[in-house]
């Protein structure tokens, strides 16, 4: 079979292939704890690998997922490299620990910021398609993993997360009524997610009995 036949072949093969159905988890705030600085009395999110806290029964939620037929895919905002927080190598080692931490099919992270900070990476200094609200990053696991956005379901504590997931055709569900302290946006336009809930674990029991 010649180069150009394979190829035909590969792709025909793909295309027969059913897709598959995803979970897309935001990480920080749903799978790992948002962390405080108690002298200071601040928010902010992990920037070593030690650092991540899995929130209350999310391994367990993440493994509930897998049984009822979802790939889980983490999609997270990590601009850190951008705004100069720690280097893009340290974003692959907290990428390494969540698969330790979790049962993950992927994890698809977006370093990218639009005005970048003091001793960031200039060359993520950028307004990319993968940063949510944009959908690039879903949009870029439905691509490489066949799976079926329309019968996938977005789960995050943000109106960037339910925006992202809309944008995709993918259903969504909001965690903590989007009490996101971190999120730039709170101010912004209501967006209606499918289903508001106070946990991942309640997430997972609407999935569970079909997210009507």
């Amino acid at each position: 079979m010649g180069r150009a036949s394979f190829a035909r072949w590969m792709r025909a093969e793909t295309e027969s292939r059913p897709l598959r159905r995803a979970a897309f988890l935001d990480r920080d705030g749903v799978l790992v704890e948002i962390l405080r600085d108690a002298e200071l009395g601040v928010l902010y999110t992990a920037f070593h690998p030690d650092q991540l806290r899995p929130t209350p029964g999310a391994a367990d939620q993440v493994r509930r997922l897998r049984a009822l037929g979802y790939d889980c895919i983490v999609v997270t905002n990590q601009p850190g490299p951008a705004k100069g927080h720690f280097p893009l190598a340290q974003l692959d080692r907290m990428n390494a620990r969540m698969h330790q931490l979790f049962s993950l099919d992927a994890i698809y992270s977006c370093p990218h910021h639009p005005e970048g900070g003091p001793g960031g990476d200039p060359a993520l200094v950028m307004k990319c398609d993968c940063r949510k609200p944009a959908p690039g990053m879903l949009l870029r696991a439905a691509r490489e993993r066949g799976i079926d956005l329309s019968r996938s379901v977005m789960i995050g504590d943000s109106l960037d997360d339910v925006r992202s997931g809309r944008a995709a055709g993918a259903r969504t569900i909001l965690l903590n009524g989007g009490r996101c302290e971190l999120c730039p946006n709170r101010g912004a336009a209501q967006v209606a997610p499918d289903a508001t809930v106070a946990s991942l674990t309640e997430a997972v029991d609407v999935i569970a009995r079909g997210l009507e």
